[in-house]
């Protein structure tokens, strides 16, 4: 009996230990902790909501890319490290920042109207300047002569709206005394995890102070120092999810111990979803296995308000083309605007809205709650569909010479019926091909934008 005894320890040790092996192994690594696609309702929000803006807009608005004369044409929020501005000369803006024009109601409408359903605002971007009058640093808000809260009035004016809010907020601060871009010393790495403390009661500040965010979005993740740090990383998002169950959190909250940024040693995606696709759409057309989403500027490559844009102004014909794509690959596509230093939104990005906007009430079926409709891409535009239906969705940007749109069902399924999504009367010619292939034909039917087909299949 005793040998018995003796062999189940000696055997129950050896599987804690291989056990334990492989979970040292795996922690010491510190690898994505999501994943797969999360299935919860939040999440499903997220998704669902396909069109969401980004607002970038803190002190770098009051240069707008320019000092001393000189303009840089880098994006406005890194004029600091573009024109070697010392901390302190830098630190001066704090005095001429004064939106007496901020008026975030008017904000939530442009949004509203142009049809997003949520919303991301730097917080504190790279320069270290805070919206909101934080316990934590005298570098916010409250320092300025405008004095006043930015951040609550904003989320209760989005939230009015029905638009989902989300906070952005930058690891990496040039302004912090205790922040180390790379650890040098025992000295460094002492002020680092100083550091690091901030981070965290800023963001239960932000947290518990404005609760009906739903998320946050981290960036600055890709410095040596928080590499170095990167259990720091693991450790912060387990606290925001512990502070907020159901928060959304994006990729560049994290980095592992190889000093992977956006993905692990594996290429899993950190966070919730991936938001990588910064200035740029993802090369294949096919759904991803993981959630992501897409950032896209108007002009070139500004952010934060910068008074000269140069080079492509995007259109709202190209915007429209873009969160179409993004919602055909099953992602969400989110459009930028850099607020001017006194609180408005420059005329161009209003017009840009109204427009997009006028397009989305008419077209957004094919947008909300759609995602990829496992179908072949044509090059007359995007599939949608919502999932679960027998409703398909094509999403028109290029019409051919023969005003012929080619496309391919799943093998057993047929076309019960279609129509204009705008003009449920507007019915067009359909020929089967070869197979499973079909032509619509347009016919005389004209169109001056951008339009959607809906088709009603039927399994055969």
């Amino acid at each position: 009996m005793k040998k018995i005894i003796i062999s189940l320890i000696i055997c129950t040790v050896v599987s804690v230990v291989s056990f334990a092996q492989t979970t040292t192994s795996a922690d010491s690594l510190m690898g994505a902790t999501i994943l797969s696609k999360r299935t919860d309702a939040a999440m499903q929000k997220w998704r669902d909501n396909r069109f969401g803006q980004f607002i970038h807009w803190g002190l770098y608005a009051v240069p707008g890319g320019q000092w001393k004369g000189k303009d840089y044409p880098g994006a406005a929020e890194w004029l600091k490290a573009d024109a070697h501005i010392s901390a302190a000369e830098y630190a001066e803006l704090i005095h001429q920042f004064n939106p007496q024009k901020y008026n975030p109601t008017e904000w939530a409408r442009i949004a509203k109207n142009m049809g997003v359903k949520y919303v991301i605002l730097t917080t504190k971007h790279h320069e270290g300047f805070c919206l909101w009058p934080s316990a934590f640093t005298d570098f916010s808000i409250a320092s300025t002569p405008y004095k006043k809260d930015l951040l609550m009035p904003f989320v209760k004016a989005y939230q009015k709206e029905g638009i989902d809010v989300y906070f952005y907020y930058s690891i990496l601060d040039w302004h912090h005394p205790d922040y180390r871009s790379v650890i040098q010393s025992d000295d460094d790495q002492k002020a680092f995890e100083r550091y690091f403390a901030f981070v965290k009661n800023q963001l239960k500040e932000l947290i518990t102070t404005y609760p009906g965010i739903k998320g946050l979005w981290f960036d600055g993740q890709w410095e040596a120092s928080y590499k170095k740090n990167y259990k720091m990383g693991y450790e912060l998002e387990q606290y925001c999810r512990a502070l907020k169950p159901g928060i959304i959190l994006n990729n560049r909250i994290r980095t592992d111990a190889q000093g992977h940024v956006d993905h692990d040693y594996k290429r899993r995606h950190f966070g919730d979803f991936d938001g990588s696709f910064e200035r740029r759409l993802p090369s294949n057309v096919k759904s991803l296995d993981f959630d992501w989403e897409a950032c896209m500027t108007v002009p070139e490559n500004q952010w934060g308000y910068h008074k000269i844009w140069l080079g492509h102004t995007k259109t709202a014909y190209e915007i429209e083309e873009m969160l179409a794509t993004c919602t055909a690959m099953g992602g969400n596509f989110v459009l930028n605007f850099g607020p001017q230093p006194d609180g408005t939104i420059r005329t161009y990005e209003q017009n840009l809205a109204k427009e997009v906007g006028a397009w989305m009430k008419t077209n957004s079926a094919a947008i909300y709650g759609c995602d990829n409709a496992g179908l072949e891409k044509q090059d007359w535009g995007y599939f949608t569909q919502k999932p679960g239906d027998d409703k398909l969705y094509m999403v028109v940007f290029n019409i051919p010479v023969s005003k012929a749109l080619k496309l391919k069902l799943p093998e057993k399924t047929s076309i019960a019926d279609n129509s204009l999504l705008t003009d449920s009367l507007q019915k067009f010619t359909i020929e089967k091909t070869y197979g499973n292939e079909y032509y619509l034909h347009l016919g005389e039917a004209k169109f001056s934008q951008p339009f959607v087909i809906t088709l009603q299949l039927k399994k055969d």
